[in-house]
């Protein structure tokens, strides 16, 4: 190890958080809790108005500017958690004030842009983390390792609706000024996609709907998006936002391939009390539902399904925690981010080009 790892290896990051809404919350609660860890400040819209930051991180400085935050605090790390148009120009703003960066996903709202950050982060020999939540999810690792058990080709059907009001629609509609659904959440899934199959993407199809007057007219608010990979493999994945969505089968995880299937199986239905809009509901599993497609002589199953509970698995706030963890140790130099940054990169390229898709009404072959 050199002597620079080395000091980096034991040293307290001290850490800047640009973005203060749910997510950027949750980080900023992470690294309080995290050793290792130093919040050193806070930079967001409204600072010096946000009470509630006050009352959860008392004397820790505000900002309303990054380069401002940057040159007063000269930060060892930075956690971009903001709305995706400021991601990239923020994440090379930090990485050119020499703070290794963690990103919230997408990574950018182009591919060129992602691309720049990677490259960015390469020759400053930093560490760039994005926010795939799911890859620190025990549950969804364990999804994704029976998934490869199934063979090929494999069938993927996901999606993520989200039935908004107030300000979570609010939220929504801010997102949708850069991204459209498809892209900001089915960069999740299709990593998930990507992981399981370890293929190349052949070709992809969407299509979307503006099923509201509140967005752009070049805006669309509900996608659903089709991809087919070199070994045959095939996925779909839909996301809507908006207080039109439907509640009913908002949420569907499920993976078939010659030998079975096995399906995420969460609390549904109003008796449940789940609801699209809850953040612990996209990522909460509570079972794996594993079906064995094998047949006897005479045509029955040879095994019954099975079902692994989940039930004690991390919620929101200890995921957070655990990719944080990931990066402290991306920063002392512990894991190598080679195939994250490929992965991230990839993951963006297929749902930019389910983007294009939808909008050009053309299939996008690879």
């Amino acid at each position: 190890m050199s002597d620079a790892l080395a000091r980096e290896s034991t040293k307290r990051q001290r850490v800047l958080v640009v973005g203060l809404g749910t997510m950027g919350l949750s980080h900023a609660r992470a690294y309080q809790t995290i050793d290792g860890f130093d919040l050193v400040g806070l930079c967001t819209r409204n600072a010096a108005g946000r009470k509630d930051l006050d009352r959860e991180f008392p004397g820790v400085p505000r900002f309303e500017r990054l380069d401002e935050a940057l040159k007063a605090l000269k930060p060892d790390a930075a956690a971009i958690a903001t709305y995706t148009e400021h991601h990239a120009p923020m994440a090379l703003e930090a990485l050119e004030a020499g703070a290794h960066v963690f990103c919230e996903k997408p990574l950018a709202d182009t591919l060129e842009a992602a691309e720049k950050i990677v490259a960015a982060a390469r020759t400053a020999k930093k560490a760039l983390l994005v926010g795939y939540i799911l890859r620190v999810h025990p549950s969804w690792t364990r999804f994704v390792e029976i998934g490869r058990t199934l063979g090929k080709p494999l069938v993927m059907r996901m999606n993520l609706n989200q039935q908004s009001s107030g300000s979570f629609w609010e939220v929504h509609k801010a997102l949708m000024r850069a991204t459209s659904p498809i892209v900001d959440c089915g960069v999740h899934y299709v990593d998930v996609m990507c992981q399981v199959t370890r293929a190349k993407p052949a070709a992809v199809h969407a299509v979307g709907a503006r099923l509201t007057d509140e967005i752009a007219p070049t805006m669309v608010n509900y996608g659903h998006l089709h991809i087919a990979f070199d070994d045959g493999s095939v996925g779909w994945y839909e996301a809507g936002w908006g207080p039109m969505i439907s509640e009913t089968a908002f949420f569907v995880k499920d993976m078939i391939g010659p030998k079975g299937s096995v399906s995420i199986v969460a609390k549904e239905g109003a008796g449940e009390g789940m609801k699209s809009s809850d953040h612990e509901a996209h990522t909460k599993t509570n079972a794996l539902l594993i079906h064995h497609a094998k047949l006897d002589a005479a045509g029955a199953f040879v095994k019954a399904d099975t079902i692994e509970s989940t039930e004690d698995e991390p919620g929101h706030q200890d995921l957070c925690e655990r990719e944080q963890r990931l990066f402290l140790k991306a920063i002392r130099g512990e894991v190598d981010l080679t195939d994250h940054w490929a992965d991230a990169i990839n993951s963006l390229r297929i749902v930019f080009a389910a983007d294009e898709s939808m909008r050009t009404g053309e299939v996008v072959r690879f």
